[in-house]
């Protein structure tokens, strides 16, 4: 009798998670990551884990740092960079993230919802009015209505909006682990898009100083907590990670969503039926295909997870997909569930650093295929024309086109 050994993943697996054949599909591979989870690399320098119980348990862990820049995988000269609140910990990133967290509670987001009806019917009656039979959803719907949410919620022009593209592409690739040589070119252009956002928000900053409005930006720029504002790098920074993170993962929602949909005929019947399940329907997307795939903390206070001991500055890499796709934590995890409900899921990560705009990341993506379901009669998925952004991390297609009979007024 032999027994067929299973070869352990390891780094050259994790690596393939860039591999743009993967990204279209990488839950194969997540799954194998998950059940040979937890596994070390780099002599412990790098623990992975993609259990659903052992990720909830790091996520809630005060001695989980999310300083990122501490890690023994970072060098010391590329550790005292500006960063956001989300790569702090507290008492800085409590400071921080209060003084933004007013402009998203729950309360704030539901006021939103009028606006962000009027700019989803916009854009759906633009596709009516040009007479087209099909939509692509991505440039015509997923991308512009969250840019345009998050840019009015800043102050920032209209006419600015367009520029934001390529700076938040570009900065959005370059936040994903690189689990090989680092492509110069690549680092170029992340260090150029930052250098040109800062830049922007610099002079943006000092207009609102000198003409206050109504906007985020004016408040946070006149917001205190016992006392303290923020100094105009932590400014620059909080406007940065809002404008990237408070649209790409939304865009990455919307059209993973309505993929999802697409390829489930019985699910898009359903909704089309009862709209008001789509807020389900962005519940189990965010389960079974989330736009954020991973995160990472760094061990700190002798931790252990997953019965493993962690070196203090080891890099937890936790696979945020392939927990959503655990058979220990939900029932049939491959199969899309509009109406599944039940236990949450880990797509907004969880204790301190859960998403802050996961309010509004859920409104929008629910008035999106709300709408959807309601006007658009007999999508179809043009399956050969979909595409994938080559971010393996924040995934989502960077094209998705569906025909349809008609968008009803």
């Amino acid at each position: 009798m032999t027994t067929e050994r299973v070869a352990v993943p390891g780094l050259a697996d994790l690596a393939s998670l860039a591999d743009p054949a993967v990204i279209a599909n990488p839950y194969p591979l997540l799954a194998r990551l998950r059940e040979a989870s937890p596994f070390a690399e780099l002599d412990g320098a790098l623990v992975v884990f993609g259990r659903y119980d052992d990720c909830s348990r790091i996520l809630r862990d005060p001695r989980a740092s999310s300083e990122r820049e501490r890690s023994r995988l970072v060098p010391p000269d590329l550790r005292d960079r500006p960063r956001s609140f989300l790569s702090l910990d507290p008492p800085d990133h409590t400071r921080l993230r209060g003084l933004v967290a007013r402009a998203f509670t729950p309360r704030v987001v539901a006021t939103l919802a009028p606006r962000i009806e009027q700019i989803t019917a916009e854009l759906l009656d633009a596709v009516m009015t040009a007479g087209d039979r099909e939509l692509e959803l991505v440039s015509q719907l997923a991308y512009p209505l969250p840019v345009r949410i998050i840019s009015e919620l800043l102050g920032v022009p209209a006419a600015d909006h367009p520029r934001f593209a390529g700076w938040s592409a570009r900065l959005a690739h370059s936040v994903q682990p690189s689990f090989g040589s680092v492509d110069p070119a690549e680092l170029a252009a992340a260090e150029q898009a930052s250098a040109e956002f800062g830049e922007y928000f610099t002079e943006l900053i000092a207009a609102r100083r000198s003409a206050p409005g109504e906007d985020l930006l004016t408040k946070l720029i006149r917001a205190e907590d016992e006392g303290q504002r923020l100094t105009t790098d932590e400014l620059i920074a909080t406007c940065v990670l809002l404008l990237v993170a408070g649209h790409e993962t939304t865009v990455g929602l919307i059209a993973n969503a309505m993929l999802a949909l697409l390829r489930d005929p019985a699910g898009f019947a359903a909704l089309a039926a009862d709209p008001d399940l789509a807020a389900g329907a962005v519940q189990e997307t965010l389960r079974y295909d989330p736009p954020v795939q991973l995160t990472a903390r760094v061990a700190r206070g002798g931790m252990t997870a997953g019965g493993v001991p962690l070196a203090d500055g080891a890099v937890l890499l936790l696979l945020l997909a392939a927990t959503g796709r655990d058979g220990t934590a939900f029932a049939g995890p491959d199969v899309f569930d509009i109406r599944r409900g039940g236990r949450e899921h880990l797509a907004f990560a969880a204790g301190p650093h859960f998403c802050l705009g996961a309010p509004l990341a859920r409104l929008e993506a629910t008035i999106a295929l709300r709408a959807i379901a309601r006007r658009v009669v007999a999508p179809e998925l043009d399956e050969p024309s979909l595409a994938y952004k080559p971010n393996f991390n924040l995934r989502g297609p960077s094209r998705l086109v569906m025909a349809f009979g008609e968008i009803r007024a």
